[in-house]
């Protein structure tokens, strides 16, 4: 499948009656590498649920490559090609690594878990391990893992790299980067890691309380620090 493109437009969603994204509008093209930023509780992980299906959508729009989503089930958007690795990782603790691999093929030959295996050959090296036997590394390396075994168009990263090891954030940078190389899917990227989400995106979204304060070229950003003390309240180097 190759990578889509996404819109969004006046977009407001929460939980419940509680509205946390207000009249978002924007879009990413295929291929695309898009970071989105702001400091915590702005909105960052709501607006990724509900590009999923997983929040109460309010108000607004959302487009895969021209095709309305915005009253499908999560089931309808994955199948459609979006892939979300969530910020909680979401792995079945109680199973193998092997198996948890196996629920993200959707349908692909048992032979396509070599895939998996050669972007992290940490996971082939623990395919009998539960998950609950992993470190948190290596359980976001099997979250991200068994999400792109489905080969998805666009894919959703919830702050990929909280909590990690620098060395195990290089190498997932580095495979993502990879992987939005290739050309094949269209990357949305949130992380609190200014300057590795700097470094990787061609174009950035802040947010400030649920709406869209700033958007622009990632260097742009980057060259600015007052812009970016301002908006996001930390400095770059």
């Amino acid at each position: 499948m190759p990578a889509a493109r996404l819109d969004v437009e006046s977009l407001s969603a929460g939980y419940g009656p509680t509205r946390i994204i207000q009249g978002l509008s924007f879009n990413v093209e295929a291929g695309e590498r898009l970071a989105i930023l702001g400091r915590n509780g702005m909105g960052k992980t709501t607006l990724l649920a509900t590009l999923m299906g997983l929040s109460t959508r309010h108000h607004g729009s959302v487009k895969v490559d021209d095709i309305d989503v915005t009253a499908r089930r999560t089931s309808a958007r994955a199948h459609l090609g979006v892939g979300y690795v969530p910020q909680t990782r979401d792995i079945f603790r109680s199973l193998t690594v092997e198996e948890n691999l196996s629920a993200g093929l959707k349908g692909r030959p048992r032979a396509a878990l070599e895939e998996a295996y050669d972007m992290f050959p940490r996971l082939g090296e623990r395919r009998r391990n539960l998950g609950s036997q992993l470190s948190g590394g290596e359980q976001q390396m099997l979250s991200m893992a068994r999400t792109l075994l489905g080969r998805p168009s666009i894919l959703l990263l919830d702050e990929p790299l909280e909590g990690l090891a620098p060395v195990i954030c290089d190498e997932l940078m580095t495979m993502i980067t990879e992987l939005a190389a290739s050309g094949k899917m269209t990357v949305i990227l949130v992380e609190q890691q200014i300057e590795r989400a700097l470094d990787f995106a061609d174009r950035v979204l802040i947010l400030e309380r649920g709406r869209l304060a700033w958007q622009g070229a990632s260097g742009d950003l980057k060259s600015d620090r007052a812009l970016v003390d301002r908006l996001l309240g930390v400095g770059i180097h």
